[in-house]
């Protein structure tokens, strides 16, 4: 009931209701990122689901399209909010210029691109920032527990973010959330997600957790040779060789190690 309550009100707040790739604007299909195969199969990719992920191999192009997308709706590529604008390194593709992104009807009040490996800058910025003696208002910080992101572990400096930094009516877009979090961490992350998919926020997840994917009734597509999928948890390779793995552990280790028995 909880669940078809919440999906039945996200239709009418979604912030990003689907993306499109302007194939006629692509220059050639064997160029990165276009030759990537989510990439060079897409038409488009509908958000029908307050939770969807994003899944599939190093490679597979879940990063770059979620970069994609971000940076199209106007977040920063290295990540942050939308009024963050700094660069440490251009790395990120084009894929931005060639992506349609259809908005909801309602505009999100809060927002944030997370993304795992460039978060030290982000970091870096804010305390950059914080130190300006020019600036005013209050210390960037206190919104993220009123310390700085340096002075904690990375995965406490990942989940002050969560925690005290997303808000609630907001679109968030996060590229391995994971990373640094301990299996029980990622469990919390699961409750601060339905904390804010309760306040009408969206996420879009880019990740290799199958903890994470187990969020009730989210959609998980998968992006493989074949382009992009929808598929369940239990038919993901991340849940089917994590339960192999664990169901039986030493036959799994003999075949890995080529011990013999």
């Amino acid at each position: 009931m909880e669940k078809t309550r919440i999906e039945s009100a996200f239709s009418s707040v979604a912030y990003i209701k689907h993306v499109e790739l302007r194939r006629e604007a692509v220059p050639r299909f064997d160029l990165y990122p276009f030759c990537l195969d989510a990439v060079r199969t897409l038409d488009k990719l509908s958000f029908t689901k307050p939770v969807t992920f994003l899944v599939g191999e190093n490679g597979s192009g879940k990063s770059t399209l979620l970069e994609g997308i971000a940076v199209a709706y106007g977040f920063n590529p290295e990540g942050g909010s939308r009024n963050m604008n700094f660069e440490t390194r251009s790395s990120h593709s084009g894929l931005h210029h060639y992506l349609r992104i259809a908005r909801g009807i309602k505009k999100a009040n809060d927002g944030y691109f997370f993304r795992a490996e460039s978060y030290y800058n982000v970091a870096s910025q804010i305390d950059i920032l914080d130190e300006d003696k020019e600036a005013t208002g209050p210390p960037i910080k206190m919104s993220y527990g009123g310390k700085s992101l340096h002075e904690q572990s990375h995965g406490e400096a990942f989940f002050s973010t969560f925690m005290h930094r997303f808000g609630g009516h907001g679109i968030y877009l996060m590229d391995e959330p994971e990373a640094a979090l301990s299996p029980i961490r990622q469990m919390s992350l699961l409750v601060r997600m339905h904390e804010l998919v309760q306040k009408q926020s969206q996420f879009i997840i880019a990740t290799h957790s199958p903890i994470l994917m187990s969020y009730p009734g989210a959609d998980i597509y998968m992006l493989d040779q074949e382009g992009i999928r929808e598929t369940a948890l239990e038919d993901t390779d991340h849940y089917v060789v994590t339960r192999s793995f664990m169901n039986d552990r030493e036959a799994m280790l003999r075949q890995l190690l080529q011990e013999e028995e």
